[in-house]
């Protein structure tokens, strides 16, 4: 196995105030840093804070290079940030009704941070811990990075320890990877993990993306109430504002839901197809050319269109603002534990979650 080497290491104070870990040797175990993968004009770095992709840089229609998701120029803007830019998400991605379930006849107890519910693992969820490198490849045929995180029994209120690891990879000339996984340890628990990218295929802070045509390959999606936490049913998207099944701009139809006072899309849609990995979302921007092919293996995907950004400061110094972006994390079902109806994120002792991503680019 071949070692990872940091192209880029810097050791963060703010790293450790955030984890409440003390300084000297401690410190030292946790150094956090930037590893590039690339290959020919198609390049992306992570950081094992958060095990958070920081960039996807790739070509125009003319040739031009730049970056296509949202973000922070230092891994201590993305320590400090609340927008969950490029995160690895969990234990549990989305929310859970007032942060509680029970399982096997034992109520557990969450922490509540948005509201009375449980968003995206809590005040402490997986974008915010520092993640071990196992391996790292930088160039070659196929780069790749493999990070791990232990999540200990009772953190954040979710039973049982997990194993996590998630793999970056550049499969083919413009192809990037993502296969997470989790494996359960004593306990049963929920577990859903999701990847937090904000994408904008004009290039990060170029401005809106309601112009940009998107096709989701859902015919149905998860209705919410007011704190969008799912009401347990399954909707069609015919006639809604939700109907993206043949490609339209973003904003083509976003008014039929700011006229409820509704801000943007930020709902769940149930991917159609059985299961394995299929086709779940196409994107094209028409001034940049830039396209992207979205397959997962996941029955849902969240499909948001960074409606709480304002005048959020990010990479060199760009101000990011309301639909400067839009994210389609493939997901278990928002409050499954909750539903029985919903397809199940329960992992028993023993068994691995598995999560597979494949962006494919063109232009």
């Amino acid at each position: 196995m071949r070692m990872a080497r940091a192209l880029l290491v810097v050791v963060l104070a703010a790293c450790f105030v955030a984890l409440g870990l003390p300084g000297g040797a401690a410190a030292e175990r946790k150094i956090v840093g930037i590893y590039e993968l690339k290959k020919g004009d198609f390049s992306i770095k992570v950081t094992n804070w958060g095990a958070t992709l920081m960039s996807v840089i790739l070509p125009d229609s003319r040739g031009n290079l730049g970056d296509v998701i949202l973000g922070y120029d230092t891994v201590a803007e993305y320590v400090n940030g609340t927008a969950y830019f490029g995160g690895l998400i969990g234990r549990v991605a989305n929310r859970i009704a007032n942060a509680r379930f029970t399982l096997d006849g034992k109520s557990y107890r969450l922490f509540p941070n948005d509201g009375n519910n449980t968003l995206h693992g809590g005040h402490r969820g997986f974008d915010k811990v520092v993640w071990t490198v196992e391996e790292h490849l930088a160039g070659g045929r196929s780069p790749f990075i493999t990070l791990y995180y232990h999540s200990f029994d009772g953190e954040q209120g979710f039973p049982g320890d997990v194993d996590v690891h998630v793999t970056y990879q550049i499969t083919g000339r413009h192809a990037l990877s993502v296969r997470m996984n989790a494996t359960a340890r004593g306990k049963a628990t929920p577990v859903n993990l999701a990847h937090h990218a904000y994408w904008n295929l004009g290039g990060d802070g170029s401005g809106s993306v309601l112009g940009q045509k998107v096709r989701l390959f859902a015919s149905r999606y998860t209705p919410v109430g007011a704190a969008l936490i799912p009401t347990g049913r399954l909707a069609p998207v015919a006639g809604t504002p939700y109907d993206f099944r043949r490609p339209a701009a973003v904003g083509a139809r976003i008014g039929g839901l700011l006229s409820r006072g509704v801000a943007g899309y930020d709902i769940n849609y149930v991917v159609d197809g059985g299961r394995g990995l299929r086709r779940v979302a196409a994107v094209r921007d028409g001034a940049s050319g830039r396209a992207m092919e979205l397959w997962a293996d996941q029955p849902g995907v969240q499909f948001y269109t960074a409606n709480g950004l304002s005048g959020v400061r990010g990479k060199g110094g760009k101000v990011y603002g309301r639909y400067g972006a839009l994210c389609l994390e493939t997901q278990g079902f928002p409050n499954a534990v909750n539903e029985p109806s919903f397809p199940s994120q329960i992992v028993r002792p023993g068994e691995v979650y598995r999560h597979h991503m494949l962006f494919r680019f063109s232009f």
